[in-house]
């Protein structure tokens, strides 16, 4: 790898970072081509471990947010003419509280269709294996039984 596809993965990094994981906006701050950057993330694993973290730190930012939404804060809008603060309150969010229940609170209930999975016996998702058995009075086909009649 050159220097300058180094130094450009190390930038379009910088840019994921900035931007919260945005590729469109980071790529074009870095003037980077949206599918180099897919090429480098299909091709280089040390480049995908990186924007795995950048990715991680941008659901993180989020989920901050969300929690914002779900206790309510206080912003302050500008000043007054006497320098005091003009704080006013957001109240909590219902849609916030309700989208956090039926993401992180499937296992209470809060759900609104049914989910059908598999486990093993110590509650792990597990995907469920597939046992073909020949219908009752039926013969199984041999594929490999070239012979005719």
């Amino acid at each position: 790898m050159s220097n300058e596809q180094s130094d450009t993965k190390k930038a379009i990094i910088e840019a994921l970072e900035a931007k919260h994981g945005i590729v469109t906006d980071a790529c074009r701050l870095v003037g980077l081509s949206r599918s180099t950057y897919y090429d480098w993330l299909k091709n280089d694993a040390d480049f995908k471990a990186a924007v795995d973290e950048v990715t991680e730190t941008a659901i993180d930012f989020v989920e901050g947010k969300l929690y914002e939404k779900i206790n309510g804060i206080s912003v302050q809008k500008g000043v007054t003419e006497d320098g005091e603060p003009i704080v006013y309150d957001v109240p909590p969010s219902d849609t916030a509280i309700i989208f956090y229940l039926k993401t992180k609170a499937k296992k209470r209930g809060y759900i609104e269709k049914s989910e059908v999975g598999f486990t093993d016996s110590e509650g792990k998702d597990v995907k469920p294996q597939l046992i073909f058995q020949p219908a009752p009075n039926c013969t199984p086909i041999n594929d490999t039984d070239n012979t005719t009649s």
